[in-house]
């Protein structure tokens, strides 16, 4: 059962990654790719939060546990694309964006994955805790 749940979650993440980037493109055509950035960034927050506000207080059934986390938010978020992405704009001699892509989407990931825990914490208690 866990696997149909994350195949499933996987399918509707993935779909919804696509959809984020098609608009965010439509929108500000501008040749950076945008539209990975705010899935991976929001992903990393959205992540955070459920695992501080749902994992790891047991609030959910696991086979919806692993759908929702691995599955529809790890389909969801994409370093694949953001590697390839990245070495695009290597290769078009883009380094200065290259590294700034990277550095935004590290940093910029770790801070709101630690935001979404923080966030996801019963309050007056540390999540993990």
């Amino acid at each position: 059962m866990v696997y149909l749940g994350v195949g499933l979650g996987g399918m509707l993440g993935s779909l919804l990654r696509y959809l984020v980037s098609l608009s965010t493109n439509n929108i500000l055509n501008i040749g950076f790719p945008m539209g990975t950035l705010i899935a991976n960034l929001a992903g990393s927050l959205f992540l955070g939060w459920f695992t501080a506000r749902i994992v790891e207080r047991s609030k959910l059934n696991p086979v919806l546990m692993a759908t929702i986390g691995t599955g529809l938010t790890g389909s969801f978020t994409t370093f694949s694309t953001f590697s390839l992405e990245t070495l695009l704009m290597i290769e078009k001699g883009s380094i200065g964006l290259a590294v700034f892509y990277v550095l935004l989407s590290a940093v910029g990931g770790l801070l709101l994955a630690a935001a979404g825990y923080k966030l996801g914490a019963e309050p007056g208690r540390e999540a993990g805790k």
